[in-house]
């Protein structure tokens, strides 16, 4: 066997992965009322079977106008933190950690499901108004209303009581989704965040929502569960977030109970213009959060060999990586990826048959 970076164990706050080959969160648009069903299993499950360390969940809504869409997942109710559990422990009986990502989608909340269309989603029809930290709206879709700052203790609350469900439904993560547009990171943003009061202006301000829920979460789950933050480190717009915000918000989540950074990027303003979409392009994103907030932090986006993550990790770019879209195209792919390198990831039992050999 050949010893990688990509299948090395890595812990935080005693909590073990096996290997550092993640499965990044992806949206599914297949729930009912907020509530994960048999898609939920299935999928998830499917990553658990095929060798994963971890697998994380898609955005799942702390109130219900903080879905994506009428089709996203909750965990604002018992209801939903009951119908999590036997997706968690079915993870868990395949040797898989399992997290869960907490938001709110604030202005870009309440849109149609994407195969069946685009734009928000009407009120007659089930949509419902959105929320903003200034009204105004993401291009396409309705004009948000202007949270006021007497809200802003309600939603850290429920930033917290989502967690704590979380925790009791049995998941090993907690992951905070500050990224990609969605209402923290537009607070986090000057091009979405023109407020005049402690929730606005620098950047100090315009993180202050982010780190109370930070802080009020670590609070909730307590010192062993790991909590994760995704951030979009650029806007990619002039004058928009970039990377040395990024590093200094990195830095004060860190302080508030963050044990982990997964660096993105985007997804806040349609005048985005990334340098150039290749293989890897946002590595250099999550090695510069890395160096500069002295936290670990995971790399995502067009991640698709084998080589090229060990390589993110053989470099110090990154503690490990998010894949998504190869995992959609192969459940297996931290079994397939061990294979090529010459490393092994423990295969189930009823699938050992197929496992790959070396030699």
């Amino acid at each position: 066997m050949t010893a990688t970076h990509l299948f090395t164990p890595f812990d935080l706050r005693g909590t073990t992965f096996r290997h550092r080959l993640w499965v990044s969160p992806m949206c599914q648009y297949s729930a009912v009322d907020g509530v994960p069903g048999a898609w939920h299993l299935v999928h998830y499950g499917s990553f658990a079977t095929g060798g994963a360390a971890l697998v994380v969940t898609e955005k799942t809504a702390v109130v219900p106008e903080g879905r994506i869409s009428p089709a996203c997942t909750g965990i604002w109710s018992d209801a939903q933190r009951e119908a999590w559990r036997p997706i968690v422990a079915f993870a868990h009986e395949q040797g898989a950690r399992i997290g869960i990502q907490l938001g709110h989608a604030g202005r870009k909340a309440s849109t149609e499901v994407p195969w069946r269309g685009r734009g928000s989603v009407p009120i007659d029809d089930g949509g419902w108004p959105t929320v903003a930290p200034s009204p105004l709206a993401f291009d396409g879709l309705a004009a948000p209303r202007a949270l006021g700052e007497d809200e802003l203790p309600a939603l850290v609350a429920a930033w917290r009581a989502a967690a704590g469900r979380a925790v009791d439904a049995g998941f090993d993560v907690v992951e905070l989704h500050f990224a990609h547009g969605y209402l923290v990171h537009q607070f986090l943003s000057p091009l979405s965040n023109v407020r005049e009061d402690g929730y606005g202006g620098d950047a100090a301000g315009r993180a202050r929502l982010a780190i109370e829920i930070a802080r009020a979460v670590r609070d909730e789950i307590g010192p062993s569960v790991p909590l994760f933050a995704r951030v979009s480190a650029t806007d990619w717009v002039p004058g928009g977030l970039d990377v040395d915000d990024t590093v200094r918000i990195a830095s004060w989540l860190r302080e508030a109970g963050v044990d982990l950074v997964d660096v993105s990027g985007g997804g806040l303003d349609p005048r985005q213009r990334i340098p150039e979409l290749a293989p890897g392009y946002q590595v250099p994103l999550a090695r510069a959060v890395r160096d500069g907030a002295d936290v670990p932090v995971t790399a995502v986006g067009l991640l698709t060999t084998g080589a090229q993550m060990e390589e993110v990790l053989a470099s110090g770019a990154a503690d490990a990586v998010f894949v998504g879209r190869e995992h959609l195209r192969d459940p297996h792919l931290p079994q397939r990826v061990a294979h090529e390198l010459g490393d092994s990831v423990p295969w189930v039992p009823q699938y050992e048959r197929a496992a790959y050999r070396q030699g």
